[in-house]
């Protein structure tokens, strides 16, 4: 080998440090050549991410420029999946710094988000070069399923693709499905027991169950929360599953079961402490505030996001789902006011709706406005937090002292 060459060591080239810096820069140029035609992109790990982009970044300063950041895209954007390549490409078009950041390339190799990418995306070029996901052709069943519930729930074609590539139905959408099956559980079994399945509540043995809120019984607390698999009728059941499952299994499959259950579970409990603020001598029934919770988190994301969204009739669907809504509460209005069965306990109340409407309105417009995206980073989500939290608080020292204060002449227990 001549003095002046290049020496390969270990699978890379070394430069002599006595020649040239014109043969040094030449010799570079062609390592960088060789890195470029013939490294092949990791698969998944991220430390395999980062020596990929290591190489790219030879000062390590945790940059590089979006032309060699394009470079790389076009050697190996073949081997990534085609929206994630839009991703990538959109963020590079609309990087006005003229540098990509290696963590938002680790983060996106790894299926994670951070809100520095979710910002240079916004920020950036919304327009994908791509063609819609609505109008791709040859998808399985579930692939399409999965392409619809991205088109009822997301507002930003750059999320539906994101979600569309990453969702794999593991885990399912098994909270809403377990809570539904629940209600309809104990609904079969009580009917079963009492010969009855229209206006349950009239039965006699309706309140004595462990399961229903009662304000006699407000000091078992597990009664806030578990009077949601109780239900006046089939007509009440029918309407809340409905709604229950139409919007909670979408948004679970787009948000996560923990998301969703803290909106649900956060509407459930402020419907009864709501009732035991407001309503104080009735008692409470039905998943009507979760449902709530749910229904108008959607809602209000769907209009504020009206040019956005891209399901199909959705003024008709909305429309529909108003009026579902107003017949489930007209109908437990209703009931409050009709003559009890066994006075003097009254009817079960409706504020309960009221409290998940409110709940949704709030902490379930900040969830799903958020899609990917850290909560804990969110100031308006610990302002709704903030506010539910002394909410709650209120509500249980309320429980406590005011019922005795007030004098309240509460009905016999069950």
């Amino acid at each position: 080998m001549e003095k002046g060459s290049p020496r390969m060591t270990g699978g890379t080239r070394e430069v002599p440090v006595n020649i040239s810096p014109a043969v040094a820069a030449n010799a570079e140029g062609e390592e960088i050549e060789v890195l470029e035609s013939t490294d092949v992109l990791p698969e998944a790990p991220e430390d395999q991410w980062k020596s990929l982009f290591d190489k790219y970044d030879p000062d390590n300063s945790g940059f590089i420029s979006t032309e060699r950041f394009r470079d790389l895209l076009a050697t190996h954007g073949s081997e990534l999946d085609p929206h994630k390549l839009e991703v990538l490409l959109a963020l590079a078009n609309g990087n006005a710094d003229g540098k990509i950041c290696y963590q938002d390339f680790v983060n996106l190799m790894s299926n994670k988000r951070s809100n520095s990418f979710r910002r240079a995306i916004l920020q950036g070029s919304r327009q994908l070069k791509g063609c819609s996901l609505r109008d791709e052709v040859g998808l399985g069943l579930p692939q399409r399923l999965v392409r619809h519930v991205a088109y009822e729930t997301l507002p930003r074609e750059v999320d539906r693709k994101w979600y569309f590539d990453s969702y794999t139905y593991c885990p399912p959408p098994w909270l809403i499905l377990a809570i539904t099956i629940a209600d309809v559980a104990v609904f079969m079994y009580m009917g079963y027991n009492w010969d009855r399945l229209v206006l349950q509540v009239s039965s006699p043995s309706f309140l004595k169950s462990p399961l229903p809120y009662h304000p006699q019984l407000r000091a078992q607390a597990w009664r806030f929360l578990s009077y949601i698999f109780m239900h006046t009728g089939i007509e009440h059941l029918s309407l809340n599953m409905a709604m229950q499952l139409l919007v909670g299994v979408p948004l679970e499959m787009v948000h996560g079961a923990l998301r969703i259950g803290l909106v649900y579970v956060c509407g459930v409990l402020a419907g009864s402490l709501a009732v035991s603020v407001t309503d104080m001598t009735a008692p409470v029934v039905g998943s009507s505030g979760g449902v709530y919770a749910l229904v108008s988190a959607h809602l209000a994301n769907v209009v504020m996001n009206w040019s956005g969204m891209k399901c199909q009739f959705k003024l008709f669907r909305m429309a529909m789902a108003l009026v579902c809504m107003s017949v489930e509460f007209g109908r437990a209005v209703w009931l409050r006011f009709y003559p009890p069965a066994f006075p003097p306990c009254p009817n079960p109340s409706f504020v309960a709706h009221l409290g998940g409407v409110v709940v949704g309105l709030t902490l379930g417009v900040v969830v799903l406005q958020n899609y990917e995206q850290r909560l804990q980073e969110q100031s308006l989500f610990w302002i709704f937090f903030c506010v539910y939290t002394l909410f709650v608080l209120c509500a249980v020292f309320w429980n406590i002292f005011a019922y005795s204060l007030l004098d309240v002449r509460l009905p016999p227990p069950p």
